[in-house]
């Protein structure tokens, strides 16, 4: 049996399928993150979008147990690695080790190996072993003393951070956040969501007894499903639109790639597929901005000093930017319209 690579996923499943796996999944992690829909389901969105994710905040909020969370509800391999200083490169790829019995060389696979990989505090390496996973995050391969192995399907890295000013980080290099897909923030609980979470906590931890939801296969045909997603040429347009706005956007160094533009338009596809619809909306496009957009660009210095943070930046260019109000109706738009044409109307905030 051929082990199926990232670009196979599967056949897509039918709404009603779609939803219920989707909910079971969330239903699932929110049994262990409480008060926190909305960082859940943009965390699944980027799974179902191919992406992978980087949860970036202060200790003690649930970061790894969000990643833990997502990864014990989908039956698959696993891997942890918990970033330290002295972790090398070979730790995360793997290496290959000379077998006195064969008198050949074997490749022992590294931590990458696995469907979900949960990288515990990354910026606590140093450059050299983070870099170790540019090549497996976006090609989904790992090489290796000249040899080329790939990775299962499907495959996502879910990192954590704490915040750079936090003693002993290593600020991530701009290709490593370039290759994760967004970049959340857990925040700290409501008062009723914190009392939930002692009464919930209190006695046993609830991820001990996490079960697997959904498995490896039902997740290659979730991804397929949300492929299938219908993107307009009014919804592509604003997605280049607000990506562009951040390369000439006066109080940015270094604007945001190619590359984001692909993962904003992957992510809203999830998103949109998520809320039961099968065509992008810009709001879509909107809601994710910030998270897909704000850690791929540099602020100036001047706006540095101004303690100007790029999600203010983003979230401003948004505000400015206009919406495409009308586009000619498409097969995939079943919402009425007397006139025969679609108005995209924001959904309540």
């Amino acid at each position: 049996m051929t082990t199926p690579t990232w670009d196979e996923p599967g056949g897509p499943l039918p709404s009603e399928e779609f939803r219920a796996a989707t909910d079971a999944i969330m239903a699932n992690i929110e049994r262990v993150i409480e008060g926190k829909e909305a960082t859940v389901r943009l965390a699944l969105a980027v799974l179902l979008s191919e992406g992978h994710l980087l949860i970036e905040d202060v200790p003690g909020v649930g970061k790894t147990k969000l990643a833990k969370a997502l990864a014990r509800s989908i039956d698959c391999s696993v891997r942890r690695i918990q970033f330290t200083p002295d972790l090398l490169p070979s730790d995360v790829t793997g290496v290959s080790v000379y077998n006195q019995e064969t008198r050949d060389f074997e490749f022992k696979p590294g931590a990458v190996f696995a469907n979900l990989v949960v990288g515990d505090e990354i910026n606590r390496a140093s450059p050299k072993t983070q870099s170790a996973l540019l090549e497996c995050m976006e090609e989904r391969q790992v090489t290796v003393d000249g040899t080329t192995y790939e990775l299962q399907a499907p495959f996502m890295v879910i990192a954590t951070q704490n915040p750079i000013e936090m003693e002993g980080t290593y600020p991530l290099p701009e290709a490593q956040r370039d290759r994760f897909t967004a970049r959340i923030a857990m925040g700290y609980p409501d008062p009723r969501a914190e009392l939930a979470m002692l009464g919930a906590h209190g006695s046993l931890d609830p991820l001990s007894t996490l079960r697997a939801v959904s498995d490896a296969s039902l997740v290659r045909r979730l991804i397929a499903t949300v492929r299938d997603v219908h993107a307009a040429d009014a919804v592509q347009q604003y997605a280049i639109a607000l990506v562009t706005a951040t390369r000439e956007a006066p109080e940015i160094r270094l604007g945001a790639s190619p590359r984001s533009t692909l993962q904003l338009l992957r992510t809203a596809k999830a998103v949109a597929a998520l809320e039961g619809r099968d065509y992008v909306l810009p709001d879509d496009l909107q809601t994710l901005a910030v998270p897909v957009l704000a850690h791929r660009i540099i602020p100036t210095t001047d706006a540095q000093m101004n303690r100007r943070t790029t999600d203010a930046i983003v979230a401003e260019i948004v505000h400015r930017l206009p919406l495409p109000h009308e586009r000619s109706r498409s097969p995939y738009d079943t919402r009425p319209s007397g006139d025969g044409r679609a108005r995209y109307e924001p959904r309540g905030h």
